[in-house]
């Protein structure tokens, strides 16, 4: 900065002093006579006149700003560190930066710096952990049905989840001013121990859902075959031409019990990947549901509140929505293709 720019009483000139300034410049004045008019230096005058009779301009010209704290080689390090593991925070870049460099910086600069690389700071998605072989068995299943585009449409889905009271997805926000963090008015509570909850089972294709079953205690193969398959899945499953029978591996549903009364009474059962709910576009129908569920001006209190919720919001499903799921399995397909067999964005 200039000295003069330290001076207590120095100020620049307001658009009005330049506009004034040309005007009595224009006018036929003096510099000198300017400068005692509008009570200002006589080179401060001088140098608005050149920058309006030299360069057209009347307006003060941009400064060059604030020096950096930061040379390009420090930046070059900074954008090495940010992009060489995504995950760490950006107190630790710093801190790895400072041990490099033996120069301090704030976090405020550091911050700056990654966000002008175009790095920003987003929740983590999450999937779940496949082995070789794991990726394997998906990479099978997805090229022998790389071709499927209408063939989708006859394939029931079908799982189960559980919904709790107080239950909580993690998107839920807050608007709140520094030093509120510990207000219990802009908190929300989080159960220590597993609550009480139900679960449910259900079933979609293009087109149609099944009803809503409600499953009380621990679901065995016997329970499954009995209480699921053949009061509700089996009927309707029959009731779509050519129908194949979608279901995960979870021990109920691969048992010997279960798929040879699946054979005995002709359904088809579409075999699945392991650990690819990705590729169930049913997962987003319970999605949906608890986000319903969740953002409920008063939340459920009681199981059977929350039973009927529940009911309702699947009730309330658009079949437009569902339609949309069942025609994205040949882009999650494909996605799975190209990921080798490794989790997609679904």
């Amino acid at each position: 900065m200039p000295p003069v720019r330290r001076q207590p009483r120095y100020q620049q000139l307001t658009p009005f002093e330049r506009g004034r300034i040309v005007g009595l410049r224009e006018g036929g004045m003096s510099v000198r006579e300017i400068a005692a008019r509008v009570n200002r230096g006589v080179a401060t005058v001088l140098r608005c006149i050149r920058a309006w009779e030299e360069e057209g301009r009347e307006h003060r010209a941009r400064g060059s700003g604030r020096p950096r704290g930061t040379t390009a080689r420090q930046d070059r390090y900074l954008h090495f560190l940010a992009f060489r593991d995504r995950h760490v925070s950006t107190r630790r870049i710093g801190d790895q930066w400072y041990a490099a460099e033996g120069r301090p910086v704030t976090m405020a600069t550091v911050y700056r710096r990654i966000r002008s690389f175009g790095l920003h700071s987003y929740r983590p998605h999450l999937v779940l952990p496949l082995t070789p072989q794991q990726r394997q068995h998906r990479l099978d299943w997805c090229r022998a049905r790389e071709n499927w585009d209408l063939e989708w449409n006859s394939v029931v889905f079908s799982d189960e989840s559980r919904f709790c009271l107080g239950m909580h997805d993690g998107r839920q926000r807050v608007r709140r001013v520094r030093g509120e963090r510990r207000n219990v008015a802009f908190s929300v509570e989080r159960p220590v121990a597993r609550t009480v909850g139900v679960m449910i089972w259900g079933a979609i294709a293009y087109g149609s859902r099944s009803p809503l079953l409600f499953i009380e205690g621990s679901m065995t193969a016997q329970r499954y075959v009995q209480e699921v398959l053949e009061p509700v899945a089996v009927p309707y499953v029959q009731t779509i031409e050519n129908a194949s029978f979608q279901q995960d591996n979870a021990t109920p549903h691969s048992a010997r019990f279960t798929l040879r009364y699946l054979e005995e009474v002709q359904v088809q059962v579409l075999p699945w990947p392991p650990r690819s709910p990705d590729l169930s576009p049913i997962e987003h129908i319970w999605d949906s549901i608890g986000r319903r569920v969740t953002n409920l001006p008063q939340p459920p209190q009681t199981l059977a509140d929350l039973r009927r919720e529940i009911l309702t919001a699947w009730e309330a499903l658009p079949q437009d929505e569902i339609n949309h799921l069942i025609r994205s399995m040949p882009r999650r397909v494909a996605e799975c293709i190209h990921a080798r067999g490794g989790p997609t964005h679904y």
